[in-house]
């Protein structure tokens, strides 16, 4: 039986709320390489084009960071979408076969599967397994298209926060910036408010990183 065309889109918004949002970072994971001050080389995604737009957006819920990175070394960013709160995020607008790929990488396997969006489109959330990154989130649409992120299984109660690294911080923080809405002592205060960075990061230290990577 095959799917209604709502639940096969070509395109969606990839949001993320972490390192992602920054352009250079995530061209690692859609035409393959390392970004600076990370420790893995990506195999990129089948179709290597970059999202043909990259919007601002916020979503109900908050940011966390816990688990250890091997990538980066410290806390990784992660959304709890039942949270009180907002999450200041960026959508790309790319493949739904890229966000497939971009999934996979962070899952840890190998580019090259389509996901199937049905359960997801269908209830806002599908757990995949119950790897940190593998649990696909609908935060809605916009212009008609799906707003898909990934995120973990637990909620942001149920794990210890885990600072994050100067790199990471440094990717998430100007990734927000450039976005273009949110201005520096906005974005600063922000993340050094979110679960893992409080009480580690002061605003003052990650508006000092803004700046520090172009894109």
């Amino acid at each position: 039986m095959s799917l209604p065309d709502e639940m096969r889109p070509e395109r969606v918004w990839y949001t993320s709320y972490g390192s992602n949002m920054h352009v250079e970072r995530l061209a690692a994971y859609i035409r393959g390489g390392c970004p600076s001050g990370a420790a893995k080389v990506y195999p990129g995604c089948r179709d290597t084009a970059m999202p043909a737009r990259s919007i601002p957006v916020e979503l109900a819920g908050a940011m966390y960071f816990a688990t250890e990175s091997p990538v980066w070394g410290g806390g990784r960013a992660f959304y709890d979408p039942l949270a009180p709160g907002r999450v200041m995020a960026r959508a790309h607008l790319v493949t739904a076969q890229q966000f497939a790929d971009i999934a996979a990488q962070e899952m840890y396997k190998e580019p090259g599967a389509d996901l199937d969006l049905s359960e997801v489109l269908t209830h806002g959330r599908a757990v995949l397994g119950r790897g940190r990154y593998e649990t696909l989130i609908c935060a809605g649409r916009v212009e008609g298209l799906p707003v898909l992120t990934f995120t973990a299984p637990w909620g942001m109660h149920e794990v210890r926060w885990v600072p994050p690294s100067p790199a990471y911080v440094r990717f998430l923080a100007n990734g927000l910036l450039s976005a273009g809405v949110w201005d520096a002592e906005a974005v600063a205060s922000y993340v050094a408010a979110c679960p893992g960075a409080d009480g580690h990061w002061s605003a003052r230290d990650i508006a000092a990183l803004l700046g520090d990577v172009t894109g």
